[in-house]
Formats: C-alpha cells, sequence, structure tokens
C-alpha cells in the first residue's frame, strides 16, 4: 500500500522493539517507574497482581537454502517459520516485559527457563501467575504461585467429566485472554 518492502518494516519492527525495551514498560498508576528487566517485574509487583506468562510465535521470512539454522525457526504449532516471544502482562492485560525473540521450534518451557522466569519465582515467592498448557512443567514444580488449566481426566466417562473440564478450561482461557 505505501510501498514498503515486508523485509523494510521487519528491519523497522526489530529497531523499535530494542528502543522500547531500553527504554523499558511503564506501569500504570506509578508515575517514573520503569520495568526493564525481568528482575524488574517481578520486584514491582508488590501489590499483589497476577501475572499472565504466555509465548506468541510471529511469522517471519523463510531463511534461504542451505543456511544452518534455517530449521530451528519452523513452529511444531503452526509449521511455518516462525519467532518465539514470551510476554508477561498483568491482570488488566497490560504489558510488563516483551522478551527476546527466539527462534520459533524452542518451546514455551525452555524459553521460560533460558530468560530466567523459573528462578524469579523461586525468588519472589509472594508473586502468582497464570500460564497456558505450554507452562505444565513450571506450574507442577511450582503449584502455589503457578496456576496452570486444569489436566484433562480419563476418557472413560465413568472416571472423569470431558463436559466440566471443557468448560472450565474455555472460562479461564476466556478470562487470561
Amino acid at each position: 500500500m505505501y510501498g514498503v518492502g515486508r523485509s523494510t518494516v521487519t528491519e523497522a519492527i526489530g529497531e523499535i522493539r530494542r528502543l522500547l525495551a531500553d527504554r523499558g514498560f511503564a506501569v500504570p498508576g506509578q508515575s517514573g517507574l520503569r520495568l526493564r528487566t525481568l528482575a524488574d517485574v517481578f520486584a514491582a509487583d508488590a501489590d499483589g497482581v497476577t501475572l499472565r506468562i504466555d509465548g506468541t510465535e510471529t511469522q517471519v521470512r523463510r531463511l534461504k537454502a542451505h543456511r544452518s539454522g534455517r530449521c530451528a525457526f519452523v513452529s511444531g504449532k503452526k509449521k511455518q517459520n516462525t519467532m518465539k516471544t514470551t510476554t508477561i502482562s498483568d491482570g488488566h492485560g497490560r504489558t510488563l516485559r516483551s522478551g527476546a525473540d527466539r527462534p520459533g521450534r524452542l518451546h514455551d518451557q525452555t524459553a521460560m527457563r533460558t530468560e530466567g522466569i523459573a528462578e524469579q519465582f523461586r525468588l519472589h515467592s509472594d508473586v502468582r501467575a497464570e500460564v497456558d498448557e505450554g507452562y505444565r512443567r513450571l506450574a507442577n514444580e511450582l503449584p502455589e504461585p503457578v496456576s496452570a488449566p486444569p489436566k484433562k481426566p480419563n476418557e472413560d466417562p465413568l472416571l472423569g467429566d470431558q463436559y466440566a473440564w471443557r468448560e472450565q478450561r474455555r472460562r479461564r482461557s476466556s478470562a487470561r485472554i
């Protein structure tokens, strides 16, 4: 529409994201406070806000053939070339931190560990978070601060209620979104 190529737009977005990350995320209601690091996000969460952590995939152009690491960007979920970003927001959906961009093949759980989110939960025991199914292992390791969706019940109709499980997951997902 404006005669600008996709690669130019992608490059500009990358530059802007770095500038915004250097400046830090503002916290509504707390003037002057800027969250620049992951530790800042967890330390600033003193007033009982429940964090929401999720990984987001953004489609990117496919790398040239015969280039090392080309397959690292192919997402197992979307079956496309993607970059993954771990985003942390508060209960009102305001972004508090957008993590580093990583290749799309990287699982949410692995991205969370390499960014140090699990370690921050161990250092700040009063912080609570809601996560999706991609962070199930973190929720199992730290059940008190991290809340994940309920596990799927057994397929046997006598042992579990599939409808109640689906409804509970739907309500939880709607609230998280």
